[in-house]
Order: C-alpha cells, then structure tokens, then sequence
C-alpha cells in the first residue's frame, strides 16, 4: 500500500510523519539546526518508514519560501532571518533524496490544507489559520485554494493601529519593529511584561493588549478576504481565556457594518481553535504530499 511522507519545518524543530491519514501517521522530530544535518534527519526517518511503499513528500516550511513553479529557486527558503538557511534548496534537496515527488508550501499554508482535509476547515471555501506563537503567521483558503499570489501571504507582518501612550513598547520584529508579529508574538509578550506567556495569569493586563492587536487583525481581514472562519493556533493561543477577548473586541470593532450571523451571535464559531490541534502543521504537510500523489 502507498504511504505518504510529512515534513513540517519549523523554526526551532522538525516534525516529520508517514502515514496515508491522521489516524496512521507515524511521527517523529528532530532539532532544527543546520540544514544538512536537520533534512538528513528528516529524509532517513521518512526513507525508513516509508520504504519502497513511500509515493511523495510534503513539506510545510518556515520562510520566506520561493512557491512559483517556474522560478529557478522554486522550494527555497529565500531571505529567513535564520541565516544557515537562506537560499537552501529545500524541495529539491528532498525530492533528489528520496527520488519522488515533492510538493512544498509554507507551514501556516500547509496547516491550513490539513484543516480543510481533516480539521476545522472541513466544508468551508474560505477561511483564515493563524498560528500565535514564536513567530506570526497566516494561511487563507479562498474559493476553495490556497491564497499565492506575488510570493505568499505574510499575515505576520500586517500593520495595526496603536496607542503608543498604553502601549510604549517598540516591537521586536527585525524587519518592521511594530507589526502584527512585532507587538503580540510570544516573544513580544516576553520582551514587553518580562515573562513568557505561559508564566501571566489570566488577570494579567497582556491579554487584554494581545486581543486588542489580535481582533484588529481579524477585523482587516474580515473586510478583506470575507472568510467564513478563523482558526487561531499557536502557542500564545493555548490560553484559553483569549478566545472570547478576541471575539468580544473583534465584534466591538465591526459595529455591525458587516451583515452576517458570524458576526453577532455566531461569534464562538467563527474565531476557533484547529481542530487538529497541535498537529496541523506535519498533518497539513501530508495533506500537500496526498494532493501531489493524486496528480501523478
């Protein structure tokens, strides 16, 4: 029987899976440190269990990745901040590797494809996944596909309005100081208040502050890509009491203008957590690699 290989390359570990589904999928995961060492790793794990039976890989990546086909560094990671890793011939390296198809996308894009396979995206045409957490990071379905375009989206990286006088802290992103992931990352939470989130109690001002820049976020892209949900996942958003923050301040800030049940009393469905929870990302993954062996 074939079986399908997984790849989610995150910033600070790899989880790599091969399976034909969620209910199958063997997993392990390694430390990203360089790439060589990292994709070896990656690529003996998956030549192990997957054997000759092994029909494609897919990767979910960290970024900024090249996804346009026809580009000479198409399944690069191009400008990352983790400098080991700029201009690394990702996709290829694998697919020379293991001598099979490869399909790549970002990580936040993947996990939204195993959300609409499998998770809470199940049904849906368009739809918005972010993960909170070390970084910030977006993927929309629209009309049924993933949203490209120019390169992918960089839902992080957005800007939002700010009260600099309740808000003083300049933001830690390294290209833009106060974007999206500059002020409400877990590493902007940290910076800011001087703990991690994990560490603040419910009560604690920061949570109020991250829904605030959170909801805006969600309002902009409520008005720009209409989806019919979000899925909000991450680290940051394992804090349970965030959840009806956002939805409270997200409904605020609409005012009503836009219409729709969603919006008023379907609040609690329409700003979610995954359904496939933590293994969106290396789920999402295999969703790409199941997709690929469905065109060959």
């Amino acid at each position: 029987m074939s079986v399908f290989g997984a790849i989610e390359a995150g910033g600070t570990k790899f989880v790599c899976g091969v399976g034909t589904g969620p209910g199958d999928l063997e997993t392990a995961s390694f430390a990203t440190t360089t790439p060589v060492e990292t994709v070896n790793a990656a690529v003996s794990f998956l030549r192990e269990r997957g054997g000759r039976e092994l029909k494609a890989v897919g990767i979910g990546s960290f970024g900024p990745v090249d996804l346009n086909p026809s580009s000479s560094t198409y399944g690069f990671i191009t400008s990352s901040p983790k400098q080991r890793w700029r201009n690394f011939d990702f996709a290829g390296t694998v697919n020379r590797a293991l001598n099979v198809p490869v399909a790549f996308d970002t990580d936040v894009d993947a996990a939204a494809v195993g959300e609409a396979r499998w998770g809470a995206g199940q049904g849906l045409s368009d739809f918005v996944y972010l993960t909170v957490g070390t970084g910030i990071g977006g993927g929309a379905l629209v009309n049924g596909r993933i949203l490209h375009g120019l390169v992918h989206t960089e839902m992080g990286h957005i800007r939002v309005p700010r009260d600099r006088a309740a808000d003083p802290f300049d933001g830690c992103c390294p290209y833009h100081g106060d974007c999206l992931e500059g002020l409400a990352s877990g590493p902007a939470i940290e910076v800011r208040w001087g703990k991690r989130a994990t560490e603040l109690p419910a009560e604690h001002p920061a949570w109020e502050l991250e829904a605030e820049y959170l909801a805006l976020a969600l309002a902009n892209w409520v008005c720009t890509l209409s989806p019919q949900r979000f899925l909000l996942g991450g680290g940051v958003m394992s804090q349970p009491h965030l959840f009806p923050l956002i939805r409270t301040k997200l409904q605020s800030l609409m005012n009503g203008y836009i219409c729709a049940q969603e919006l008023t009393s379907g609040m609690d469905a329409f700003v979610v957590p995954p359904g496939l929870g933590d293994r969106a990302g290396v789920l999402g993954a295999l969703a790409l690699a199941l997709a690929q062996g469905e065109t060959q």
